[in-house]
């Protein structure tokens, strides 16, 4: 357990640093490139996120396995085989994607994207090079998934604020004295993401357990995916729904909205993802000892674990939620220091906050399947989760822009967490969900909701940009000590770190 403590406050550390570093530096790329070329970012962030379509649940599953070793329910040889096979897959699909986005770069440039005073040259080669970049980064996925599953992410957590750091703030530098146009800024992306490749490449191969001198080769054995393939296209179903589901809004909009305009939507939706940030270190953390408790047959242990990271992210997500969306105004005026943009942005920001609380905790029930190594439930509930809310959200986005997709998006992520919760948990641990949503869920969330809210409508603003947003971050933390009261986890932490202090 101390373990897994260690890595979720690594983990949290890294991706708290890494969004704080990414939405700070926001204003200087307007700056510096413009609100336009800023769009552009947007498109590359949704690029990247379609780009995950071609990981057809390979690199989840290399992380189980990897657990899965940890646990004793593999050989060190099954996994070097099915690493060796999985890279070949990996290399070969980045490298067809790359080149088809790359020739079709001048296609995108003058027919799908709305630029209006950059030159189409200059997006042809931003373009050409999101092509590298995502390519690179998306086999970086499946190291990265590799060394979640031995539990490094406290490497993996210096590794994340290091190459965070060389993208969002050296790239300053790269403004400075080279120039300012989107080729430089994803010219320097592209040298980061070779290195960061690099590094999770070697750092892979040297956690592997060593081959003893009489091992059989690790060669090319098509054989290894036989057992996790049925688990891994699972997952790829259900991911290809889900960037569906998460990104379609983006796509759309990407095309029919001015450049500009997808740059303050674009805006919008990164300050809410600050949400979602929060329960990516969880999940990290939490997968691979979920996966290594169910392999040893503890399930008493597991429920235990996995009722508390409930509470953790309720805790954590829901607070924030409610202060970022009550407060969206304040935070983006505090932050761009543009009244115009803060209120075009505001809006947009409180609904997608709200959706992206809520899927912070519809999330666990994937979790407890993902452990048990069947999500079919899941796969199920994503099918039928896109089915509704994918062409509402073309017909939203389209017709009402980015205030249709945002109202789409929380609409539907309210639905999921109070139905779909409920089949998922009485079909793999009957009585779980109601003492799940009853002491674990609902009193956390809702004096979050009720204590935030109170406190923005209620308070003086200051007109002072900084004084805002230090107001902003004392109401989230007045929340989270108020909803931390209702958690019986977060009472017994204290009550154990004061007797331990005695």
């Amino acid at each position: 357990m101390a373990d897994f403590k260690r890595n979720l406050v690594a983990s949290y550390l890294s991706q708290i640093y890494v969004a704080i570093v990414g939405i700070v530096i926001v204003p200087f790329y307007i700056r510096y490139m413009g609100t336009e070329a800023y769009g552009l970012v947007g498109f590359y962030a949704m690029l990247q996120a379609w780009f995950q379509l071609l990981d057809m649940g390979l690199s989840p599953t290399l992380s189980r396995q990897t657990a899965r070793l940890s646990g004793g329910a593999i050989t060190a040889l099954e996994l070097r085989r099915l690493l060796r096979v999985l890279e070949g897959i990996f290399y070969g699909v980045a490298l067809l994607g790359t080149v088809a986005i790359g020739l079709g770069a001048d296609w995108i440039a003058t027919r799908w994207l709305q630029a209006q005073s950059l030159p189409l040259e200059q997006v042809t080669l931003s373009v050409e090079l999101m092509a590298c970049i995502v390519g690179l980064r998306w086999v970086a996925g499946l190291y990265r998934g590799a060394i979640g599953g031995f539990e490094q992410q406290v490497w993996l957590g210096r590794l994340n604020a290091s190459t965070a750091t060389a993208r969002f703030v050296v790239v300053l530098a790269i403004f400075e004295w080279l120039g300012t146009t989107p080729a430089h800024f994803f010219g320097w992306q592209l040298m980061v993401a070779l290195m960061e490749t690099t590094l999770l490449c070697r750092k892979t191969y040297m956690l592997l357990p060593r081959q003893p001198p009489d091992s059989p080769p690790v060669g090319w054995h098509w054989v290894a995916m036989r057992d996790v393939v049925r688990f891994s296209m699972s997952i790829a179903f259900t991911s290809a729904v889900w960037v569906g589901v998460t990104q379609i809004d983006k796509l759309v909009l990407s095309k029919f909205l001015p450049l500009a305009e997808y740059g303050h939507f674009t805006l919008a939706v990164l300050v809410a993802s600050g949400v979602t940030i929060l329960s990516n270190p969880l999940s990290m953390a939490l997968l691979p000892r979920l996966s290594r408790i169910h392999a040893e047959g503890d399930e008493s242990r597991l429920l235990k674990l996995y009722r508390q990271a409930t509470q953790g992210m309720v805790l954590i997500a829901m607070p924030v939620s409610a202060t970022i969306g009550f407060g969206s105004q304040h935070l983006i005026y505090s932050w761009t220091g543009n009244h115009s943009i803060a209120q075009s942005a505001a809006p947009i920001t409180t609904l997608y906050a709200i959706g992206n609380g809520l899927l912070s905790i519809s999330a666990f029930p994937y979790y407890l399947q993902y452990a048990k190594g069947n999500i079919r439930l899941h796969l199920i509930g994503n099918v039928f989760f896109a089915a509704i809310l994918l062409p509402t959200i073309v017909l939203a986005s389209r017709y009402s822009g980015g205030i249709g997709a945002a109202w789409s998006w929380a609409g539907s992520n309210l639905f999921y967490l109070i139905v779909w919760t409920a089949i998922v948990h009485r079909k793999l641990s009957p009585g779980l969900h109601r003492t799940w949503m009853l002491k674990d869920v609902a009193p956390i969330g809702s004096t979050a909701v009720i204590v935030s809210w109170l406190l923005i409508d209620l308070s003086p603003w200051p007109a002072e940009r900084l004084a805002t947003f230090a107001q902003l971050c004392a109401i989230g933390t007045t929340t989270i000590l108020a909803s931390g009261l209702m958690s019986s986890t977060a009472r017994d932490f204290v009550k154990n770190f004061l007797r331990n202090k005695r």
